[in-house]
């Protein structure tokens, strides 16, 4: 029985949470991410592999500091490009979760797009792509319900004021 009244719970709030299937990082993967960065040593490879986990961990993290943190990663390091196009798609998508985590949307839909010209069927930017379009139609609807709630509670109160006059 706690089971299903647990399921209920959980897919009430998916739905008022948003319900994406992006997954999210602990705080004890980005504790191991950072310190395999420092013990990366020399190697250009093996730090840059480092810190795209690192990135990873972050945008994915639930903590806003964390994946602030984790965007100014990837724009760093898409400002100073050398890499491949794969790697390239990565960062992109990376930081199209990150800005996704933070609410910009419409930049995250930018980046998604960058990455979708790269590889037009990547399943999982078209995954990311339909969660970012599901949030911004959510949050229009909430948006309109909200308008709509405030402009009836004028009208009634108007038209109260007017049936107390008379």
């Amino acid at each position: 029985m706690e089971a299903k009244i647990g399921k209920f719970f959980d897919s009430v709030g998916s739905f008022f949470s948003g319900g994406d299937q992006i997954p999210w990082c602990d705080r004890d993967i980005i504790v191991g991410c950072e310190r395999e960065v420092a013990e990366a040593g020399d190697s250009d490879e093996r730090k840059s592999d480092s810190i795209m986990r690192l990135s990873w961990a972050l945008v994915h993290s639930r903590q806003p500091e964390d994946v602030q943190r984790g965007i100014a990663m990837l724009e760093d390091s898409l400002v100073n490009n050398t890499s491949s196009p794969l790697q390239q798609r990565e960062k992109l998508y990376l930081l199209a979760i990150g800005y996704y985590r933070s609410g910009a949307y419409s930049r995250s839909r930018q980046l998604v797009e960058q990455c979708l010209e790269i590889a037009p069927d990547w399943r999982q930017a078209l995954t990311l792509k339909k969660a970012i379009e599901d949030k911004i139609a959510k949050d229009g609807v909430i948006g309109i319900g909200i308008t709509a709630t405030a402009v009836g509670l004028i009208a009634g109160g108007i038209a109260a004021a007017l049936a107390r006059k008379k």
